[in-house]
């Protein structure tokens, strides 16, 4: 089999492949824990190009040393394996380094969490394919006289390769088949590769690779995917899409979507068909009324971060004549919308960046809502000064913005100061209102906003509603600007996004940790049962 070329470059190829496939499907196993941030990007990419940097100088030893193409073969087989058992075991062993992390570092859990799910993962199989170029180089070179030629023949494969399996990922077999099925397939690339060549190389080798295939295929037909937040019941639909892990969950009075495996609710529908959900879009409901409406006037509304329409339908239900208009990255999350949250067929609804979007219409609104924040993923286009003018300029004169600030720090420079210094960088009157864990920013031109909610409240017609603006009223608090602004060119949302996530960790294992305090091995399993 050596003796035929398009073997061993095809072997460069697929190798290469299988490199960016196992980087991407990395990124969506990972960001449902820790999110899909550019500090985890980081972090993945920087520990695949050491396990590959490593991966090469390990296998021009052993090419040099042993440069027997059965070993090669073998470590694909054992990389092609290993990223195989992946889908069935890395949710566990995810969950297990985090839960041991928790209790063990004092900050940046982020960041360790991540960083030792990687190393563990996909360190060892990645750097079993980094020793396949140069042991290939090894066996294509004929004489020196040939060196350089054979060495951009399987660089030149081996990043077409990669080209590939960057967009197949992507595009086609994630979004397809799923993060889990993804694994598979280009795990049984190289199996196949290296079946081949075993096939080729007498009777033993053959009875050991088809029993190696075998035994995979029994294991993989033994085992059925789970859903990676294994420990939760009533899940009614788990998908991904290009940008999203999506998640969703059922109470019997409540339908819930997620886009993190640990915490955080994005879209919320009650099965009773009342529009108050008890969430912090029940809050942005203010927002007419701030801006001096009132339920019969004519309201022209835009959501960016549309996700199943909550707030849509809110909108629909409590204002007669409201004009809505969503804005959705995601195209996946608004058919979850039509499928299990009533979202009506005839929503006027866009699938495109929030901001790309506002910049290319030239109308203005009554409202418009910014709801694209979740958990550290904060998309810093739609956090900077630049926007928040692109935003002021397509609001009516007394419009209103209203912001959902759901990373809350007990910093003095957490990153709702950020955010509030930077919108009161560009709207003159700026109030906020806590919702719980949320908080929701409200700003206009307009600085009668609290006066206008004030005198819209007796005209209110449902009683329910009525309530929660009484109560918004009475918890608005003004919001003077400062000098933590963010910018198109500096904007550390990620940053800031890791410092509450620290915050909230700590906080919540603070009790444990004084619990555990001084126990024995015999305490601690007594206390554990």
């Amino acid at each position: 089999m050596l003796k035929q070329r398009w073997f061993l470059y095809a072997t460069e190829f697929f190798s290469g492949i299988t490199v960016m496939a196992v980087e991407l499907g990395a990124s969506r196993l990972l960001a449902p824990y820790f999110s899909a941030s550019q500090i985890v990007w980081t972090i993945i990419i920087g520990t695949i190009m050491i396990a590959m940097a490593l991966g090469n100088v390990l296998g021009g030893r052993l090419a040099d040393r042993n440069p027997n193409p059965d070993r090669l073969y073998l470590r694909l087989t054992v990389a092609a394996l290993w990223i195989a058992a992946v889908p069935f075991f890395g949710k566990y062993v995810i969950a297990l380094i985090s839960l041991l992390l928790a209790f063990t570092v004092e900050g940046q859990f982020l960041v360790w969490a991540s960083f030792a799910s990687c190393l563990v993962l996909f360190v060892f199989p990645l750097l079993l394919l980094g020793t396949v170029t140069p042991s290939l180089v090894k066996y294509t070179m004929q004489n020196l006289e040939n060196a350089g030629k054979t060495v951009g023949i399987m660089e030149a494969l081996n990043t077409i390769g990669s080209i590939l399996g960057t967009f197949l990922p992507t595009f086609v077999t994630i979004p397809a088949v799923g993060t889990n099925a993804t694994f598979l397939i280009f795990a049984g690339v190289l199996l196949l590769l290296s079946l081949l060549y075993f096939l080729s190389c007498g009777r033993h080798r053959v009875r050991m690779a088809v029993s190696g295939v075998l035994a995979i295929v029994f294991t993989v037909a033994g085992l059925r995917f789970q859903s990676l937040a294994f420990w939760q019941k009533n899940i009614l639909a788990e998908e991904e899409s290009i940008y999203n892990y999506l998640r969703v969950t059922e109470t019997d009075t409540t339908v819930s979507l997620s886009t993190n495996v640990l915490f955080g609710v994005q879209s919320v529908y009650r099965k009773d068909g009342s529009g108050l959900t008890g969430t912090y879009s029940d809050y942005a409901l203010a927002a007419p009324f701030l801006a001096g409406l009132h339920q019969d006037d004519p309201l022209q509304v835009l959501i960016l971060g549309m996700a199943t329409g909550t707030y849509a339908m809110q909108c629909n239900r409590y204002f007669e004549d409201a004009s809505v208009v969503g804005v959705e990255i995601d195209s996946k999350i608004v058919d979850l919308g039509y499928r299990y949250f009533g979202l009506p067929e005839d929503t006027e609804i866009h699938i495109a960046d929030g901001r790309s979007y506002l910049s290319l219409q030239a109308g203005t609104y009554d409202v418009i809502y910014v709801d694209a924040y979740r958990d550290i993923t904060i998309p810093f286009q739609m956090s900077t000064q630049e926007f928040f003018r692109e935003v002021l300029a397509h609001l009516t004169e007394d419009g209103v913005l209203v912001v959902n600030l759901n990373m809350l720090s007990e910093s003095e420079k957490g990153i709702q100061h950020y955010l509030i210094d930077t919108v009161a960088s560009v709207f003159p009157y700026v109030c906020s209102a806590r919702t719980g864990s949320n908080c929701e920013l409200y700003a206009s031109r307009n600085p009668h906003m609290a006066q206008n909610l004030e005198d819209a409240i007796p005209t209110i017609s449902d009683p329910a509603l009525a309530s929660l603006m009484s109560r918004i009223r009475s918890n608005l608090e003004d919001q003077e600007g400062g000098d933590l602004i963010l910018t198109d060119d500096k904007a550390p949302v990620e940053l800031l996004g890791i410092q509450v996530i620290d915050e909230m960790i700590q906080e919540e294992l603070d009790y444990y940790r004084e619990q555990l305090a001084g126990k024995s091995l015999k305490e601690l399993l007594e206390w554990l049962s």
